[in-house]
């Protein structure tokens, strides 16, 4: 007898299918057991977008992978008139800032007088050059600091705005021990340039050196009004490391409150305590901030009003001014 030639009947039929679904059954029970009563369908979804996320991830960090491989593009090729330029300035000596305002330009009276009070606005200014392709500004060394410091505290304008100011600290009577005539304003000369001396010592000397920092600022030159007083006001806050790279003005602040802490030493009427100390900080601060912007202002104020150093204007190109960079 030949069991292939048998066919089931429809009983037997009956059996297996049900057995069947059975099986099934028991399966899915299971399956919802082991996964805490989760459908098979739904993870299986889960298992289908954890596999896609998953292989979304291995594409994205290979083709990161590749990107930093291969680098970024190139830049635009120069012409080689341009290239040869740019290493020629390279290769060549740093060029110092052109002046910010010009004697020469200035035809009236009290030239000598002139002069002197322009000194000092354009000594810390630094107007940067026609600039070319590789260009650097020079850098203030330590002997540069140095000279820096005596020729600001030395400067006529410096001994007069001391005289003036102990003039007006004599007339409201301030720091009282001092008493009055010339004794008292001997004193008080003594002390206002002190003032001066210290100030000029730890902002443009000492912390400048500590923290390899360029006390001098750097113009603009170009953009908006707005844009030029913004950049005025936050020289207080963003200095000009020896390299060229923008830093935290330390010599401002650390300067400005050494100076006052020291001047309780010749002004004995000084109110003691941090609040009349950060009171006398800021407003130094301010002050040094409206130098800032006369001296970022003073080419085109001067050429506005007719006043002396009319400067040139330069073009220069935005890249390459160390006051953007």
């Amino acid at each position: 007898m030949v069991l292939e030639n048998v066919k089931p009947g429809k009983r037997d039929v009956e059996l297996l299918n049900r057995g069947e679904i059975e099986a099934r059954r028991g399966v899915t029970a299971q399956i919802r057991k082991d996964s805490g009563g989760i459908p098979a369908g739904v993870l299986t979804v889960k298992r289908n977008n954890f596999v896609f996320i998953v292989s979304v991830l291995i594409v994205v960090g290979w083709c990161a992978s590749e990107v930093r491989a291969q680098g970024l593009p190139a830049p635009p090729q120069q012409p080689p008139s341009a290239q040869k330029e740019a290493a020629k300035n390279v290769t060549e000596p740093c060029v110092q800032p052109a002046p910010m305002v010009r004697l020469e330009d200035y035809d009236g009276p009290l030239k000598k007088v002139v002069g002197t009070f322009a000194r000092p606005l354009e000594r810390k200014a630094v107007h940067p050059p026609h600039y070319k392709p590789g260009v650097k500004m020079c850098t203030l060394r330590f002997k540069d600091k140095l000279v820096l410091f005596v020729e600001d505290s030395l400067d006529p304008v410096t001994f007069l705005t001391t005289g003036f100011n102990a003039g007006l600290d004599q007339a409201e009577n301030t720091d009282r021990s001092y008493g009055q005539g010339a004794e008292g304003y001997g004193r008080r000369f003594g002390a206002e340039f002190a003032g001066q001396a210290s100030s000029r010592f730890f902002e443009d000397f000492a912390y400048p050196w500590i923290f390899a920092e360029d006390p001098r600022y750097y113009r603009l030159i170009h953009g908006s009004a707005g844009r030029r007083l913004l950049h005025a006001l936050e020289h207080a806050v963003v200095a000009h490391h020896d390299d060229g790279k923008r830093m935290f003005n330390f010599s401002e602040w650390l300067g400005t409150t050494s100076t006052i802490v020291l001047s309780n030493t010749y002004h004995p009427d000084n109110q003691r305590g941090f609040a009349p100390a950060a009171q006398r900080v800021g407003y130094s601060i301010l002050q040094d901030m409206g130098f800032d912007v006369l001296r970022e202002f003073w080419p085109e104020i001067s050429r506005k009003f007719k006043l002396p150093f009319r400067g040139e204007p330069e073009l220069v190109s935005h890249d390459s001014n160390p006051a953007t960079n």
